[in-house]
């Protein structure tokens, strides 16, 4: 029976903060396989982020809060036995779709190792890591599940058509990603890990995350204009208003004290984002079937 501290560092409930690229590629899908939408949902949600979050876990070793895990318990080599069997399940469901997304499964559970680990710890290069996290959790995301929804292989895939909506996807990591970091600056110090969010500092993250927000925004009004998605372009910043006016309100909180950039706060944003984002794309998704 799985320990309940290696269940807890799986974080699988932490996978909805994951989850609005798959639902954008799907309501940008032209004949969703469902099977494979089923499918591909469970492999990427219940498998393949779990493992990486519970790897992740494992070398890190934190004390403090993580994403998604306000005290975390210590871990065990359960976890890291656990975490490999969950990536090795998903890499063996994903060949039920075609092999071409079984490699991308396999490809980007490799750059999350490489994150991680303590030989590469990409993770310790404030911009390398934050370029390898935001390209394989936006662009690499995006067409990998495009691909796995529709059941594609490599060649009947317009990757030009894809590259706008899959690049604001790493558009959208670029911004919020250090803003998951803002917390953690006392834990990664310890560990010798100089984030990008340590590098310019807690309020520096949050200018830098307003500005590649503000900059995202203008990319998918573009997108929608190119799309002729007219009630888009008017209801997306309706859906992303809750979050708008959360973060500036935090933000005021941040320049009195600095100390208001906790755990807590971070995940309430992380939960308004993420369910503004996946409603929105919801939201589209229907709006191809009236």
């Amino acid at each position: 029976m799985i320990q309940k501290s290696t269940l807890i560092h799986l974080r699988i409930p932490f996978s909805i903060f994951l989850m609005p690229f798959f639902i954008f590629a799907l309501s940008q899908s032209p004949n969703p396989n469902i099977p494979y939408l089923i499918l591909s949902f469970i492999i990427i949600h219940l498998f393949f982020y779990p493992s990486s979050n519970g790897y992740n876990s494992y070398f890190d070793k934190d004390e403090e809060s993580i994403g998604g895990i306000e005290n975390p318990p210590p871990v065990s080599k359960e976890l890291y036995y656990t975490s490999l069997l969950f990536e090795f399940i998903a890499i063996g469901l994903a060949f039920i779709v075609n092999w071409q997304f079984a490699l991308m499964v396999f490809i980007i559970a490799m750059a999350s190792k490489a994150y991680s680990h303590p030989i590469t710890r990409l993770k310790k290069y404030p911009i390398g890591g934050l370029l390898i996290v935001s390209f394989f959790q936006g662009i690499w995301t995006y067409l990998m599940s495009y691909l796995a929804i529709n059941g594609l292989s490599y060649s009947e895939v317009n990757l030009y058509e894809l590259l706008l909506p899959a690049s604001l996807c790493t558009l959208i990591l670029l911004g919020s990603y250090p803003m998951t970091q803002v917390y953690q600056h006392n834990e990664d110090g310890r560990r010798g890990d100089q984030t990008f969010s340590r590098m310019i500092g807690i309020k520096g993250t949050f200018i830098w995350t307003a500005s590649v927000f503000t900059i995202g925004a203008g990319g998918f009004s573009y997108y929608f204009i190119t799309k002729n998605l007219t009630v888009a372009l008017y209801a997306f910043p309706l859906f992303m208003l809750p979050t708008l006016v959360y973060f500036l309100t935090w933000f005021i909180k941040v320049l009195k004290d600095e100390k208001a950039a906790n755990f807590k706060s971070t995940m309430k944003l992380n939960m308004l984002s993420s369910l503004g984002f996946i409603a929105f794309f919801v939201f589209l998704t229907i709006l191809k079937y009236i």
